[in-house]
C-alpha cells in the first residue's frame, strides 16, 4: 500500500511521517525503515526503526530510489513499513516521474509512505487516491 503525505514546505509533513513511523515501530512484527535525504533525524526517531540517509547511497533520482527500496525489500522480507521524507529532494521535481516510481513501488509488499511537497491539484491525477493533504 502506498500513501502520499502532501503539503507545502513547513506544513508538518515530516512530523506526521515521524508519528506514523513511531506507530509502525510499536505495531509491526517486522522491520521499519525511514529514508531521508540526509541524517538530520538521527536522534529524533526510535532506534528500532532503520534510518537511511539517501545521500550516503547516492540516491538522486526516482529510478535510484525505486531500485534502492526494491533491493531492500528483496534482501529483507521482514520489512513491513517504509517511510520516505522529502521525496522530491531525493528523486527530483518531476511529478510525472514520481507517479511512475509510485506505480512500481505499489507492486512491493511493504506499506510505503512518502512525504511530497506539493498540493493535491499539482500531482498527476493517477496519484490523487493515494494522497492525504496536511
Amino acid at each position: 500500500m502506498i500513501t502520499l503525505i502532501l503539503g507545502k514546505k513547513g506544513s508538518g509533513k515530516t512530523k506526521k511521517l515521524m508519528d506514523l513511523c513511531k506507530v509502525a515501530v510499536e505495531q509491526s512484527k517486522g522491520n521499519v525503515v525511514f529514508i531521508e535525504k540526509d541524517s538530520t533525524l538521527t536522534y529524533d526517531l526510535s532506534h528500532k526503526a532503520r534510518l537511511v540517509a539517501a545521500e550516503d547511497y547516492a540516491i538522486n533520482c526516482f529510478a535510484c530510489l525505486y531500485g534502492f527500496i526494491a533491493g531492500m525489500c528483496a534482501g529483507n522480507y521482514d520489512i513491513t513499513d517504509i517511510f520516505v521524507d522529502s521525496t522530491l529532494k531525493i528523486g527530483g521535481d518531476d511529478l510525472e516521474k514520481l507517479a511512475n516510481c509510485v506505480e512500481k513501488l505499489s507492486k512491493l509488499e511493504a506499506n510505503i509512505t512518502l512525504s511530497v511537497s506539493a498540493a493535491k491539484e499539482d500531482i498527476p491525477a493517477r496519484l490523487a487516491d493515494l494522497a492525504q493533504e496536511i
